[in-house]
C-alpha cells in the first residue's frame, strides 16, 4: 500500500477547519497511479482535493508531487504508476521572485 507524505502546509486543509501548525502527516492509500492515490486520499480526506488539484483534477499550479523521489511530471493526467512500496509526497511549491 503506497505512503502519502502530506507537508505540513497541506496537511492542514485535511480537516474541515484549517489547522496551523498540523505538521507533516503519513497516509496509506491503495493506488497504481498517481491519479489513483490522490482519489484515495481525497475520499478519506475531501477538503485536501481543492487545494491540491484543479476542477480539471490536474495537479494545482503550487503544488509539486513525487513519486519515490522523483517529480511527478504528468501532473495533468497523473498516469505515473506507484507501486505498493512507494512513497508519494505531497507539497506546496514556493515561487515568486
Amino acid at each position: 500500500m503506497p505512503t502519502v507524505v502530506v507537508a505540513s502546509s497541506l496537511s492542514r486543509w485535511l480537516t474541515p477547519t484549517p489547522t496551523p501548525g498540523a505538521g507533516e502527516r503519513t497516509l496509506n492509500v491503495n493506488g497504481q497511479t498517481v491519479g489513483e492515490v490522490l482519489d484515495a486520499v481525497f475520499a478519506a480526506w475531501p477538503h485536501l482535493r481543492g487545494y491540491v488539484t484543479d476542477e480539471r483534477g490536474a495537479l494545482r499550479h503550487h503544488v509539486v508531487a513525487f513519486v519515490d523521489g522523483v517529480a511527478v511530471g504528468d501532473k495533468q493526467g497523473l498516469t505515473e504508476p506507484v507501486r505498493a512500496d512507494s512513497e508519494v509526497y505531497l507539497f506546496q511549491a514556493l515561487s515568486g521572485g
